[in-house]
């Protein structure tokens, strides 16, 4: 994928979501990751989540306050989540120049994510559903295990992670804000998405269909269901970070890039 500066991604936004919908998004996707913490990280230059758990995606820094503090607030991260994999996450809501300031200190980039968004204040797109699977809500704590299971062996997780990714998810501070939705095949969950009701915006995350179960349409039917959640919530708009083979689906429902997150690997020394 070819990256862009953040500063390109702000001035891109003209194009899509006004100023104050993209503060919404943001703020809902650090809610979202903030939640992966066992308390609140804010370090007061820069917001962190620590997860404790020894994958990347769940641990890290969301946002930077100020480029002035970029590489003391490098220095306090790195002690902060000594012992863990983690990410820094840059997007609009970071100052500009933040990426190459990163880069200059020896964080290494790992690409760009497309922030993508779409209102709901319209009947979503829908596509057939598939024959088979349905796509019901989360509510229990096997199903919630289940669901952990499913989209961990979709992102390469190892299973000895389970447990504590269970654990996390069912502590999390802000369930209330949280919708868990499963495709469930034959009794079994062969698909994930979690959204995250917060700040006007359903932020659509861990989209995952199992390897054995893909290109049947399980996606677009997560996606329509969590389009629908938001819309049965009052929220005003959905957003997602898109992985390049979930790009042209979201499309596909209407989203169009706004922004992006720059995505860096935390040095440890």
């Amino acid at each position: 994928m070819a990256a862009t500066s953040t500063a390109e991604g702000a001035d891109h936004l003209s194009a899509g979501a006004g100023t104050g919908d993209l503060a919404q998004v943001t703020a809902n996707f650090r809610q979202y990751l903030m939640g992966w913490g066992a308390q609140d990280n804010t370090q007061g230059d820069f917001d962190c989540y620590r997860s404790g758990l020894s994958q990347a995606q769940f641990n890290g820094v969301v946002r930077l306050r100020s480029l002035d503090v970029v590489e003391k607030s490098l220095a306090t991260a790195r002690v902060h989540l000594a012992g863990v994999p983690w990410w820094w996450w840059v997007g609009p809501d970071s100052p500009a120049e933040t990426v190459s300031a990163l880069s200059s200190l020896g964080a290494v980039s790992l690409g760009a994510v497309p922030l993508m968004t779409r209102s709901l204040d319209r009947v979503e797109e829908t596509e057939d559903p598939p024959a088979g699977p349905r796509v019901e809500e989360v509510r229990d704590a096997d199903r919630l295990r289940e669901l952990v299971r499913t989209y961990s062996a979709s992102m390469g997780v190892s299973p000895g992670l389970e447990d504590g990714m269970v654990r996390v998810e069912a502590g999390r501070p802000d369930n209330a804000d949280v919708v868990r939705l499963a495709a469930v095949l034959d009794g079994r969950v062969v698909g994930t998405t979690v959204v995250m009701m917060a700040h006007e915006v359903a932020g659509i995350f861990l989209v995952h269909v199992a390897q054995e179960h893909r290109r049947r349409g399980i996606g677009g039917a997560l996606t329509t269901a969590a389009l629908r959640a938001g819309r049965e919530r009052g929220m005003r708009l959905a957003a997602l970070g898109a992985s390049p083979m979930g790009e042209p689906l979201y499309r596909r429902f209407g989203f169009t890039a706004v922004s992006e997150y720059h995505l860096f690997s935390g040095p440890t020394a």
